[in-house]
């Protein structure tokens, strides 16, 4: 057998277990195991263990609460913590720690020491590390010197060691994630990385991930700010495929500043740089209607980056209308390749729109040269609700009034 998944409500009783460890053979109930999926609940964590094969490449771990359950019994965290302390990892390619959705609640704490253990051991095999888990600072750094690491989940701050004595090479990362706010906190000395240490032979701390690197994740970051020193250092990543900064300018009340400080200069830079892009998320777009990008930087985004399905960004509404009667005279919104587009979503959020029919059939046309495969616009107010309904449906279903 080399896959096993461990299901949450598969129970077995005290007896039955008590019964496999004694007659276990020599080598386990599995000693040829390559991938364990164990989904924890109070229901099979006392026996995950006999699952441990020293030949195990592939762990995923999933704590999730059944519906009886309000929340994992403390037992159960701590064999969880242990039975992850004992994992082998002479061979150990991917380790992946996550919970369901309605298990919000997990104390991840609890598993810092026992998952920064294992981390340590880790050697050259592991590509895949993600987790919630703050990790201790050794084991980030030594993580983050993992020579084919190539997924890889950051969370909390950088630690001291990589400010006094960053790494010589970053891993070949594809796919990178800062969990909550994290990036705010690593993009600086990851700028300084990148700018102060002379280039040796053409080679950088970076110089594996510019070309390799296809997904960047910012999760929850109300902390960051979408200003031209980001994208200028998102810029050397020019393989991106997915570009997702889930930056907030307000709280919960909708009350505190812009985050988003480009304008339509720098967009044109970013669209020029990252032609691959397929999703571009740059924050959540807000009330305030304060940012110096207008229409116009939409379609530069729309020449360069030729794939692009998802598109989440800020512009200012106030003389929408306008805006599009202006840009509609730059001779690259007549070129013949605009109809090849493939923007399908269009995310605003809560960027206000209050407009008369004539001004709201208006916006809809240069959007739908802009964008001619456009099918959804997700925002807030009757306007953009009718704009989104129009390319649903079609620019006949124009009632408004």
């Amino acid at each position: 057998m080399v896959k096993v998944l461990a299901a949450p409500k598969l129970a077995l009783s005290e007896d039955t277990i008590q019964k496999l460890r004694l007659k276990s053979p020599a080598g386990g109930w599995f000693p040829a195991l390559r991938t364990l999926k164990w989904r924890v609940s109070g229901l099979n964590f006392p026996y995950a263990n006999l699952f441990i094969s020293p030949h195990l490449k592939r762990v995923e771990i999933c704590l999730e609460l059944l519906e009886h359950e309000l929340k994992l019994p403390s037992n159960s965290l701590s064999s969880t913590a242990s039975t992850i302390s004992a994992l082998p990892v002479s061979a150990l390619q991917v380790l992946i720690v996550d919970a369901k959705a309605s298990s919000d609640n997990i104390p991840w704490q609890h598993f810092k020491d026992s998952l920064s253990s294992i981390v340590l051991r880790c050697g050259p095999s592991l590509v895949e590390f993600t987790s919630p888990v703050l990790l201790s600072d050794e084991a980030i750094y030594h993580l983050i010197q993992l020579p084919r690491l190539s997924v890889l989940r950051l969370n909390g701050l950088p630690p001291s060691s990589f400010v006094l004595s960053p790494p010589r090479v970053f891993p070949p990362l594809v796919k990178c994630t800062f969990g909550q706010d994290a990036m705010a906190g690593w993009l600086l000395p990851l700028k300084r990385l990148e700018d102060s240490i002379p280039a040796l032979q053409g080679v950088v701390p970076l110089s594996r991930m510019k070309g390799l690197l296809e997904c960047l994740t910012a999760e929850d970051s109300p902390g960051l700010i979408i200003d031209p020193g980001f994208t200028s250092f998102v810029q050397i990543f020019w393989n991106m495929v997915h570009l997702n900064i889930g930056a907030r300018c307000h709280n919960e009340q909708g009350q505190g500043q812009c985050s988003f400080v480009l304008n339509d200069g720098n967009v044109v830079e970013l669209a020029a740089a990252l032609p691959r892009l397929e999703t571009l998320r740059l924050g959540s777009p807000c009330i305030q209607n304060t940012c110096a990008t207008t229409v116009a930087c939409l379609l530069p985004i729309s020449v360069y980056c030729a794939e692009l399905m998802e598109l989440e960004i800020h512009f200012n509404t106030t003389n929408i209308a306008e805006d599009f009667l202006n840009i509609s005279k730059d001779p690259s919104f007549c070129v013949p390749t605009i109809g090849q587009r493939s923007l399908r979503f269009l995310y605003v959020h809560r960027t206000p729109l209050t407009i008369g029919r004539k001004d709201l059939l208006e916006v809809f046309d240069k959007l739908e040269v802009i964008f001619p495969a456009l099918e959804y616009i997700e925002g807030l107010g009757r306007c953009w609700e009718h704009l989104s309904v129009m390319f649903s449906n079609g620019p006949e279903d124009n009632d408004y009034d």
